[in-house]
């Protein structure tokens, strides 16, 4: 028998049986479906990785409080028992530190409530990112001004009640007339607009444009110092001495924060690089745990290719006799049935890359992600199914070759 015949009678049986082999093919799929729809949403991510974590400057390490990852409970309270960092330690630091690097920027957030800017009648959606920094804030948090000036050190200094803001705040705020040289009120304080960032985009589908930033000393005089742990950034002259720097930048610290030489450090330490990298351990994490269920669905639903092909060649037992007294070799009957346990592998493994693909860039889009398609992991998809239907079709295929035809053709 030539090979497309044989193919032919196999993907012709198979249609025979159209909801079986269906529901056979959709264990194969649900398998498929998760680890693809995983790898596909975590490939997507990792592309936006670079701008989405990577909010420091180049050259740039962070000190602070708090790591930007914890898990919650214990470690949370760990690091609420910390001392936090305040202004005079941090602008200690600085002075340290300025034999080696020029940009060290110190700035504080505020977490605890929800801002909203106002200017007259127009009023900004709640929750706007709003701090305060020095002159260095632009260079660590790659930010540029649109119009307007930078806050200087010299209003970091005097404590200056002025603010610039980023293009959300300027849409809401003035959308027909300039923002400079403007009233707006935060947090029931009032702030003179000097300057406006460039538009920045998204990142994780939140805007980095909705941002207000005060003079530092402004905001803790506005709002208690003691409310509030200032984060240290500090940029290196260049990536060789990179190293250097964090390992001076980490003696400051300590020297600042009064350690004794056998003290561990109570203050975290980050970097782009840190950031991509605790990303990776997450979504490392999150691919091994997919990998593990679709690796049990796909077992169970191998499981369910093999007993299906039994029951096909229990119910095919006269017509493998016949086929065999015509002249149909083991070889046939054999390749038959591996091609119909092999081709309802492949259609699930098919509809479920395609199903998880789609999947896992919807979730892609929905956290501005770009859209991607993983073509290592769909090749490897299709090489799996293909070996499951081998190794759980081949014992009924091999069973139905061996019967005897004489047998067979007895069968009722």
């Amino acid at each position: 028998m030539l090979l497309q015949e044989t193919l032919r009678m196999a993907l012709s049986s198979l249609g025979v049986n159209k909801l079986r082999s269906f529901l056979t093919m959709l264990g194969i799929t649900i398998g498929v479906f998760s680890v693809i729809g995983v790898m596909t949403a975590v490939s997507a991510l990792r592309n936006s990785i670079e701008t989405g974590l990577s909010f420091l400057g180049s050259n740039m390490v962070q000190f602070a409080k708090y790591p930007t990852f914890s898990n919650g409970g214990a470690d949370r309270r760990k690091y609420d028992l910390r001392r936090n960092i305040t202004l005079e330690q941090a602008q200690r630091y600085q002075r340290l530190m300025e034999s080696f690097t020029d940009v060290v920027c110190l700035k504080v957030f505020e977490q605890n409530s929800a801002p909203q800017a106002v200017y007259q009648n127009r009023k900004s959606t709640p929750g706007v990112t709003f701090g305060g920094s020095n002159e260095n804030f632009l260079v660590a948090n790659q930010y540029a001004v649109e119009i307007g000036r930078n806050i200087t050190a010299e209003d970091a200094e005097l404590g200056r009640p002025v603010i610039i803001i980023g293009q959300d705040l300027v849409k809401k705020l003035f959308p027909s007339e300039s923002p400079l040289d403007k009233l707006i009120k935060i947090a029931g304080r009032t702030y003179t607009v000097i300057g406006t960032f460039t538009p920045k985009g998204s990142s994780f589908g939140q805007s980095q444009d909705d941002i207000a930033i005060v003079p530092i000393t402004r905001f803790l005089s506005d709002y208690g110092a003691n409310n509030y742990t200032v984060n240290v950034a500090t940029q290196a002259p260049s990536q060789l001495l990179y190293n250097d720097t964090v390992d001076k930048g980490i003696t400051a610290m300590r020297i600042v924060r009064g350690l004794k030489p056998e003290d561990e450090n109570d203050f975290e330490i980050y970097s782009n690089d840190s950031l991509v990298a605790a990303f990776a351990k997450v979504a490392d994490a999150v691919r091994a745990g997919a990998f593990v269920i679709s690796a049990i669905a796909l077992l169970a639903a191998g499981v369910g290719i093999m007993n299906i092909m039994l029951v096909s060649v229990t119910e095919r037992t006269k017509e493998i006799g016949i086929r065999k007294s015509i002249g149909a070799r083991k070889f046939n009957i054999l390749t038959q049935f591996l091609i119909e346990a092999v081709a309802i592998s492949l259609a699930g493994g098919v509809l479920g890359i395609l199903l998880g693909v789609a999947g896992g860039n919807a979730l892609a889009l929905m956290l501005k992600a770009s859209v991607v398609f993983p073509w290592d992991w769909a090749a490897l998809g299709l090489i799996v199914c293909s070996a499951i239907g081998i190794g759980f079709g081949f014992y009924p295929a091999w069973k139905a070759a061996g019967l005897d035809p004489i047998e067979a053709l007895r069968y009722e």
